[in-house]
């Protein structure tokens, strides 16, 4: 049995993720961590991370399975993270009912359906980037990163051009982790007061988005799986979130990636790999999603050094950290657009398996094209290491990401 270790402290700032997760490795395939004052179980082997995402004795719910809810709900900084009721926390019947009424408005067909639009998205950003003055350093996080996803997750759920800045600040606060408790908590009472503006806003004045198809869900008396008031606001505001969130970094880290490793760009300009190929390396290389919280033990969990989670105890899924592991792929801190082996955990694992990742996929794939397509010349306009993380140890992005477009 691998001898106890005190719990390695989680750096909220994220400021330096590679060597942290180097150091959770390091500690085996699971290790205690504290999570702004939480400890859990830090899984970073692959093959354990999967085998516990997919196993029944592994729960999302932390009402049924935290015996430390209770308090951690009123003093923890990310306790928006397990109070949430939606598919995100949910756990078996539940999270097949929940899921069920989602899934297909991101199925295949909705999703290919949805690519004309994404492409006029895509297209009107880059357009708009092509009037800037040239010479003058352009910031792609606010001018391409930011916009497209949540102009594109706006669209489908119906939220109004003239508030989606707002959801967008308060998101970005939830996945702040260096708020304290009473800021956190401000950001959320906020957030669900615009949350509960926009379904009483729908309820009056139904669209053709997938908001007031919720609503209708929620309100049909004939309907068994008919959601609660708290499910329909935390659905709402998991699908806005994740929409958005994650495809910022995605396409953040997927530009930086390639401009600061040139020869993988030209691997694309050449025919060697498409943008594909790039969205794929970039999820397995920096994922947007560094550390997910939290999960369960339904039952005390045997570890393969002796150890054991315990009943009740909380586990944090490390995607990141897994997705560069030395077992798992060759080279693995190396990008390489080419990879013949493309797997990685970006998108989670098993029956909470992202249902956004084939419309991120495409919306990140589009976003590539048009900017490397239209701005050959493109070049970082500030030095790579001196572009800060976006401050937590969930999200994985930069707080800026300023460029030259064009050649001089």
């Amino acid at each position: 049995m691998a001898p106890q270790q005190p719990a390695l402290a989680l750096d909220p700032t994220g400021a330096d993720h590679r060597a942290e997760h180097r150091a959770l490795r390091e500690r085996g395939p699971a290790t205690r961590v504290d999570v702004l004052g939480v400890e859990a179980w830090s899984v970073s082997d692959p093959v354990l991370l999967k085998r516990l995402l997919t196993s029944p004795d592994v729960s999302k719910d932390a009402r049924a399975h935290w015996p430390a809810f209770g308090e951690a709900v009123g003093t923890w900084p990310l306790a928006l993270w397990v109070a949430v009721e939606n598919m995100f926390t949910a756990y078996g019947a539940n999270h097949r009912k929940l899921r069920r009424l989602v899934a297909p408005a991101f199925s295949a067909r909705r999703v290919d359906a949805m690519r004309p639009a994404v492409e006029g998205v895509v297209t009107d950003l880059v357009d708009r980037l092509a009037r800037l003055p040239v010479g003058e350093p352009v910031d792609l996080r606010q001018q391409l990163a930011y916009p497209l996803p949540i102009t594109v997750i706006g669209h489908l759920m119906g939220v109004p051009e003239d508030r989606r800045d707002g959801f967008r600040a308060l998101v970005d606060g939830v996945f702040d982790t260096t708020l304290d408790q009473a800021e956190a908590q401000a950001n959320t009472v906020r957030l669900y007061e615009v949350l509960d503006q926009l379904i009483a806003d729908k309820r009056a004045t139904p669209g053709d988005d997938m908001t007031s198809l919720l609503i209708a869900a929620r309100d049909d008396e004939g309907n068994g799986d008919r959601l609660s008031p708290e499910e329909l606001r935390d659905t709402l505001l998991l699908m806005i979130s994740a929409g958005y969130e994650t495809t910022v970094n995605v396409v953040d880290q997927a530009v930086y990636t390639l401009l600061t490793r040139p020869d993988q760009l030209e691997t694309v300009r050449k025919g060697e790999a498409t943008w594909g190929d790039v969205v794929e390396e970039t999820l397995r290389h920096e994922p947007a999603v560094k550390h997910l919280p939290l999960r369960f033990a339904v039952t005390d969990i045997p570890l393969p050094d002796g150890r054991a989670i315990a009943r009740g105890e909380a586990i944090i899924a490390s995607y990141a950290a897994a997705n560069r592991h030395p077992d798992w792929h060759e080279d693995p801190d190396t990008f390489d657009a080419t990879r013949t082996v493309k797997e990685h955990l970006a998108f989670g694992h098993g029956v909470h398996f992202c249902l956004g990742a084939p419309l991120a996929r495409m919306e990140v794939s589009l976003a590539l094209e048009s900017l490397f397509g239209r701005f050959p010349d493109i070049r970082l306009a500030d030095p790579a290491e001196e572009l800060p993380a976006v401050p937590s140890l969930i999200s994985n992005g930069h707080q800026r990401l300023p460029v030259l477009l064009h050649a001089g």
